[in-house]
């Protein structure tokens, strides 16, 4: 029996891992859960971010939408979005984590993958893939070698590192000039 694949993505530490690593980000997102699932099936990717506010930044929500609109293109991909919240003149995000730890235990509860690859370094989401592995489902976890916590790295059953190598052919034509505008992103 083929092993069903969930791909979880925490947005901000994917753009982050990119921009830091990389200096751009036009990744091929069905070319990305291609490389994670291998053999596997593609059960579904869910990508985590926040969305932008219209009134507060007009530009940097217009140019949010198309990049999502070419995220909905993307097969198998889902798209959940959070909010932000002024706190001390500063936009934190609000909700991401646990909508993500929240859709990973839900979807794991009702049977819907057997293997769940989260794309982050938090620890925050080490437990939730702890509660993942204990109800029988394997966990695998790609990450960025800066940044990556270790508590998250000792639950995974395996791990991908995303560097230069992992990330070869992944790339597409079109380059977001500033991705943390189309995005949304902010602090945490």
């Amino acid at each position: 029996m083929e092993d069903r694949v969930a791909i979880f993505i925490d947005g901000s530490n994917l753009y982050h891992g990119l921009r830091s690593n990389f200096r751009h980000h036009n990744l091929n997102f069905a070319e990305f859960a291609t490389k994670l699932c291998g053999s596997r099936r593609l059960f579904r990717t869910y990508y985590y971010n926040v969305l932008q506010d219209p009134t507060q930044r007009p530009d940097n929500y217009r140019e949010q939408q198309e990049f999502l609109d070419t995220l909905r293109k993307t097969p198998y991909l889902e798209i959940r979005l959070g909010s932000t919240k002024m706190t001390q003149g500063i936009l934190v995000e609000k909700g991401i984590d646990i909508m993500l730890a929240t859709d990973l235990l839900y979807f794991a509860w009702n049977d819907f993958y057997d293997v769940a690859v989260l794309v982050s370094g938090d620890s925050d989401f080490a437990y939730a893939l702890q509660a993942v592995k204990n109800m029988g489902k394997h966990v695998e976890v790609a990450y960025f070698e800066s940044g990556v916590s270790k508590d998250l790295l000792n639950v995974a059953d395996n791990r991908y590192l995303l560097n230069r190598s992992f990330f070869s052919g992944l790339w597409t034509r079109k380059r977001y000039t500033d991705l943390r505008r189309v995005t949304g992103e902010s602090q945490k």
